[in-house]
């Protein structure tokens, strides 16, 4: 474009007329270059060939050709556009016709005729001969020539701008978009694109009495995937060398620092720390492996928050929702008709699938308040959403799997009166295949404690004040909002933990008195716990800032464990999640966690003297 600005001018503003005449060019070339190969056998003739045009980077990537969807009007119709979203329907692969070729009767000129997509292929022929003789001629009688229709691929699919950037009570906008030839099939339900195209207006055919109704439609020239570029936090270098210098500072006291971190993870509700470093292992995660014969272990972790009215739940779903660069919040019955899986639905006359929240939110993070209340056909599907992280689809003869690498942040209310004495699964009428998908499962009950309702109280009432809304860059006391944020995106890109010798033994034996424990169900589901700790830990390490799993991070995976009402409580040393709060000194509390665990674990031969260092 920089080469020749007239030609690019003309492409923008005539892009239905010159990029056809660009086809024809290349066609063109094509069959030169093919005809000087053909001393030597090669090359392959190809009948079309199409010119895309990529505006990224270019003088045209600005806000009057790159709007986001819902700001398109009437004004960009006719115009090359760049629309960005994420797939939310992808319809069947059908076979059009591209062009067909008529003789005029009076003069025998041979010309095409291209039928108009946006009437939905109808043929409008010339009202007279449109052959460019010095006498017209003037013939208005044409005959179609056999064997001249050119056919194309199709495909219909919708796009909906990204509900991330879009503000409270915004509602999220759709558009249809025609991908032809080489485009077809190269995205699926929950792809996130950038389309570049002509914008223009689908109308149906004239019927008496029928009001032509007609609805914006973007024809691709472009379609670019951006599941590898979802990042849109800028992390800058200054940050960097202050996530550096920040660990520099706590090397002797690291848990210290691990707790300024965990402060800025919804400083409006005081305390409940148990739940805030749950949130952050949950969105920090582990490492995805991928065995030899491709097998996937996730790496990504789960949580469901379970606890009485009032405890702070969906505040932490909507703070996290913040904190990921790409999420989804959604009820349980609050969902579209595509619930929070997929479903078939039927528009005009074709089945197209429709992406639900788990699928929306691939690569990111899906928030579900309300988990109890989901539809049944999310019941029998969420298991392989969030264990292999796929969809598997089988539904009006469309057979496809879709990816849902997504972590999974549930809230949900017991049934009636919490009661201790019986299962979680029966406590939310939750199944248990279900609850052992979780990574952790917290319990918050809303007990009776003076001591502890007269600190919330002074902290609620203190927030009034008016120098408290204020926050400032003091990292050593708590992380404001965008520093936490980046922080998070930052350790998960860089560091790759891998389990060091002595958080292998702490694992391995936990592991194993947890299944000399376990009878029935819990024993099966012991094997998932032990995948969990170990995504658990090297989430800790990152949290951490290191590359490699130490004791301490293995033994902080074991207490997060220990804090969830689904396994058996070996380390009574935790409390009620609800009421656990920041001490002053967290690495000397530690110690003493420390040694209660390694006393417990000390009952196997192959583990280390209690008192080796980490």
């Amino acid at each position: 474009m920089d080469d020749d600005p007239p030609l690019s001018h003309l492409v923008f503003s005539q892009p239905t007329e010159y990029l056809r005449l660009l086809d024809e060019a290349a066609v063109w070339a094509h069959k030169v270059i093919l005809g000087d190969l053909n001393g030597s056998n090669k090359g392959i003739k190809k009948e079309f060939i199409h010119v895309r045009i990529n505006i990224s980077g270019s003088p045209l990537e600005c806000p009057e050709t790159f709007p986001s969807i819902g700001r398109v009007r009437v004004k960009h119709r006719g115009i090359l556009l760049t629309l960005k979203g994420t797939v939310i329907r992808s319809g069947a692969i059908k076979m059009y016709e591209g062009e067909r070729k008529y003789m005029c009767q009076k003069c025998k000129h041979e010309f095409l005729v291209y039928p108009e997509l946006e009437s939905r292929n109808s043929i409008k022929l010339p009202s007279y001969c449109p052959s460019q003789r010095s006498k017209p001629c003037e013939g208005t009688k044409f005959g179609h020539l056999e064997g001249s229709i050119t056919c194309h691929d199709y495909q219909e699919i919708k796009i909906q701008e990204s509900t991330h950037v879009l503000g409270v009570g915004a509602i999220p906008r759709s558009i249809p978009v025609i991908l032809k030839d080489d485009l077809v099939d190269i995205v699926k339900a929950g792809d996130d694109v950038i389309v570049t195209g002509i914008l223009t207006a689908k109308w149906s055919p004239d019927l008496k009495d029928v009001r032509c109704d007609l609805d914006p439609i973007l024809i691709a020239n472009y379609v670019r995937r951006t599941n590898e570029l979802k990042s849109e936090i800028d992390i800058p270098d200054d940050a960097i060398m202050k996530f550096k210098q920040f660990w520099s500072d706590f090397k002797d006291t690291p848990l210290k620092g691990r707790n300024a971190i965990l402060r800025g993870i919804c400083p409006q509700i005081f305390g409940l720390f148990t739940v805030k470093l749950a949130v952050a292992l949950t969105l920090i995660g582990g490492v995805q492996h991928v065995d030899a014969s491709g097998t996937r272990v996730r790496g990504e972790s789960h949580l469901l928050l379970v606890g009485d009215p009032g405890t702070g739940k969906s505040q932490f779903l909507k703070f996290a929702a913040k904190l990921s660069n790409r999420s989804v919040i959604t009820t349980g019955l609050g969902s579209t008709s595509a619930g929070l899986t997929v479903t078939a639905v039927k528009d005009g006359g074709e089945w197209m699938l429709e992406a639900g929240a788990l699928v929306l939110a691939d690569g990111g993070l899906c928030c579900i308040d309300e988990f109890d209340s989901m539809r049944e056909h999310d019941r029998a599907t969420i298991h392989e959403a969030m264990e292999q992280q796929t969809i598997s689809v089988a539904k009006a003869g469309l057979v496809t799997t879709l990816s849902t690498k997504t972590i999974v942040f549930g809230a949900t209310n017991p049934k009636g009166q919490y009661d201790p004495d019986q299962s979680l699964s029966v406590n939310t009428a939750l199944s248990g295949p279900l609850l052992s998908r979780f990574d952790i499962v917290l319990v918050l009950l809303d007990t009776k404690n003076p001591e502890w309702d007269g600190v919330v109280s002074s902290h609620i009432l203190s927030e009034g004040e008016p120098d408290k809304g204020k926050q400032d860059e003091d990292l050593a006391n708590i992380w404001p909002f965008p520093m936490l944020r980046r922080y998070i995106h930052f350790v998960k890109g860089y560091f790759r933990p891998v389990l060091t010798r002595e958080a292998e033994i702490v694992i391995s034996s936990y592991y194993q008195l947890q299944r000399r424990s376990a009878t029935g169900n819990a024993a099966r589901t012991t094997v998932r716990m032990l995948e969990s700790l170990i995504r658990l830990a090297q989430a800790h390490a990152r949290l951490m800032f290191r590359n490699e799993v130490t004791r301490l991070d293995a033994i902080t995976a074991i207490l997060c464990i220990e804090s969830s009402m689904t396994t058996s409580a070996i380390v009574d040393s935790v409390g009620n999640a609800l009421h656990s709060n920041f001490t002053e000194n967290p690495d000397l509390e530690y110690a003493t966690q420390e040694r209660l665990i390694l006393e417990k674990l000390r009952s196997f031969d192959d583990f280390p003297d209690a008192n080796s260092r980490r």
